[in-house]
């Protein structure tokens, strides 16, 4: 059996790549997607917007925009829809053009239109502090489903999630993405972290995309610089091409 193992695109891709996510390809790595110089604009843009940063877990990660997830693990959901517009322009006023090109790059990766969910929160960026919980222990061991519908995720429907590095940490801060797909619960067993898995390293303005189906966790980090990262999460619902952060 072929290991599992990390496909590594050019920056300038001209095909559609997510099927290779379906074999053994456990990670596509984009080096260079965007230019080191617009993702590092637009991480300075993220730090000038500290004050409409959210914060999540006590502390421990912040974003700018709603993240879906953090919210309904801290029954937030309320929070999230009431505040969709306002999220998507606070993004836009820090990092102009972040969103589309974000969904730009997923229409390119799949080959087809990627549009707005209706009702949720475009793209957005997640902060993890230099020092804090995922820094010294690494972030939580997941599967990215909590944005799909039961009856999406039952039918293992597609859904990828596109992240871009905006500012890596100094050392570490990869994805590691394990051989292990969402059996119908977001449980694990303690074995699964000892199947076959890679490490996603990041530069500034590169992309990872992996299927959202599969394990995977961020690496611990260290030194004094926080790990800024643009994620898109995409999926295909009501007959169209979705994304939603």
């Amino acid at each position: 059996m072929p290991r599992a193992r990390l496909l590594e695109l050019e920056a300038a891709f001209v095909r559609p790549f997510v099927h290779a996510l379906e074999g053994d390809v456990l990670a596509v790595r984009v080096p260079g997607a965007v230019s080191p110089e617009r993702a590092s604009a637009w991480a300075r843009g993220v730090a000038s917007a500290r004050p409409s940063w959210v914060s999540d877990f006590g502390g421990e990660q912040f974003s700018l925009g709603r993240a879906w997830y953090t919210h309904l693990e801290q029954d937030r959901a309320d929070a999230y829809f009431r505040d969709t517009a306002a999220s998507d322009a606070r993004v836009e006023g820090a990092c102009p053009g972040l969103q589309a090109l974000m969904r730009d790059l997923a229409s390119r990766a799949l080959g087809v239109d990627v549009v707005q969910r209706a009702g949720w929160c475009g793209p957005g960026v997640h902060v993890f502090p230099a020092g804090a919980h995922v820094a010294s222990k690494g972030g939580d061991v997941h599967f990215d489903t909590e944005g799909l519908s039961p009856a999406h995720a039952e039918a293992r429907a597609p859904a990828f999630t596109f992240v871009l590095m905006l500012q890596p940490a100094s050392s570490g801060g990869g994805l590691r993405v394990w051989d292990v797909r969402y059996r119908g619960a977001e449980t694990y067993e303690d074995e699964d972290l000892e199947r076959d898995a890679i490490t996603a390293r990041y530069a500034v303005g590169d992309l990872v995309v992996i299927d959202s189906y599969r394990l995977h966790q961020i690496q611990p980090f260290s030194g004094g610089i926080d790990r800024i990262s643009a994620t898109c999460h995409v999926a295909f619902a009501t007959g169209a091409w979705e994304s939603w952060f």
